[in-house]
């Protein structure tokens, strides 16, 4: 069958030139609707994407009061680990010498103990002299004590964290929106399900539901080589960015390395705290700004890319 030349215009209408033709595009952009965001709004509940090294992939998280999460299970995965179990076994090992030690430590000193019997009858009268006043003074100081944990402890279950689409301490990720829906309403277990608005978001949600907001987009796959090319070409918005999705998987995935490589004080909080005053003006900007020359390019992308490799390390991807 012999090939068909592709159709001109007619004579009678113009060809579009470049700028004509963008201007139309623009229009089509600008007439094409915005994904409804009143389903997610709602159930306080976000669609994610994350790109990394891997691939890009999409998820949810949501943030709920510390006391109403259940945290992710991350035994079966620690299990999966060479690494924490060779420190397990090590650590076994260490135990078993320990108390090993600690029979032979009995054995030695069983001759000792009558010996010190009579000393310590002593000073058990000793400590039985405290006069009431100075009890009553430590009463008093462990009630004060005890209501400062308490109101802590409350002060910490009423703080908003993040929860992600987990299960068993693997991050579940999404190759298209098609995918995510279709776990959403299979049922199958996760930690999203213990949310009281999840079996309504399992009713209600579309593929073309799943368009998350730029500010839920992340690219994790781009922080290292940013951080490589040197302080000139550094991305404050990329790398914020990454620091805020990184320390909320560090959370809701049970990572203490990665919170801890991300924690006050630490160099790379010192990375962030110098790109967010960068991107102010006047003399806060000015000063971020010579912070950031301070910062070693290579120690910064060295801690960036263990970061992205824990967290790439604990990812189920599902197509």
């Amino acid at each position: 069958m012999a090939r068909q030349s592709p159709q001109r215009p007619d004579a009678d209408e113009p060809e579009l030139d470049d700028t004509t033709a963008s201007a139309a595009a623009d229009e089509v952009e600008v007439d094409r609707p915005a994904a409804d965001r009143a389903l997610w709004d709602e159930l306080r509940i976000d669609p994610v994407e994350i790109a990394l090294p891997a691939g890009t992939g999409f998820t949810l998280r949501a943030y709920r009061p510390a006391r109403e999460l259940t945290p992710t299970d991350v035994a079966e995965r620690d299990q999966d680990d060479p690494f924490l179990a060779r420190r397990q076994a090590v650590e076994t090992e260490d135990v078993e010498e320990v108390v090993i030690l600690d029979e032979e430590f009995a054995a030695l000193s069983a001759e000792d103990e009558d010996e010190e019997e009579d000393d310590e009858k002593r000073a058990d009268r000793r400590r039985r002299g405290k006069t009431e006043a100075a009890e009553a003074d430590e009463d008093e100081a462990d009630e004060d004590e005890a209501d400062e944990d308490e109101d802590e402890a409350d002060a910490a279950g009423d703080e908003e964290v993040p929860v992600f689409l987990t299960h068993r301490g693997k991050l579940l990720l999404f190759k298209t929106p098609e995918s995510l829906v279709s776990f959403i309403r299979s049922g199958a277990p996760n930690d999203l399900s213990q949310l009281d608005s999840w079996n309504e978001l399992s009713e209600r949600v579309e593929p073309a539901d799943v368009a998350p907001l730029d500010e839920d987009t992340y690219e994790l796959d781009l922080v290292v080589e940013n951080l490589r090319g040197g302080h000139d070409a550094w991305d404050p918005t990329l790398l914020i960015e990454a620091g805020e999705i990184a320390r909320d998987l560090a959370y809701a995935l049970r990572l203490p390395g990665v919170l801890d490589m991300l924690s006050a004080g630490s160099s790379l909080d010192d990375l962030d705290e110098a790109l967010r005053a960068s991107v102010n003006g006047g003399i806060g900007g000015f000063m971020g700004r010579r912070r950031l020359k301070k910062i070693g390019a290579q120690t910064a992308s060295l801690g960036w890319r263990t970061i992205v490799g824990k967290i790439s390390a604990v990812v189920d991807w599902r197509d």
